[in-house]
């Protein structure tokens, strides 16, 4: 299956749904979550859909955008406490 078809990372999809969750919780469009966390529509779209790896400034800009603490992100996230070092 060629890169571009590859199914995404589950801890990518998991974060993407929470993040789905949190901003339908607060009653958010993906527009208008575009428009608090100064990100593109389109992106956010593709983090929300596990298609994107999210860097650190654009986790932080999603928080920011919906009002919630960094930490929020990742409650529930797939592989996100479960101890596994993932690391060098």
């Amino acid at each position: 299956m060629p890169k571009s078809q590859s199914l995404p990372d589950p801890r990518l999809v998991s974060l993407g749904l929470q993040i789905r969750r949190l901003r339908e919780e607060h009653g958010y469009s993906l527009e208008q979550l575009a428009e608090r966390s100064g990100l593109s529509f389109r992106g956010l779209i593709y983090i929300e859909h596990g298609r994107r790896n999210p860097g650190v400034l654009t986790i932080l800009s999603i928080t920011s955008g919906l009002n919630v603490a960094p930490a929020r992100l990742f409650e529930g996230v797939v592989g996100a406490t479960d101890g596994a070092d993932t690391g060098n």
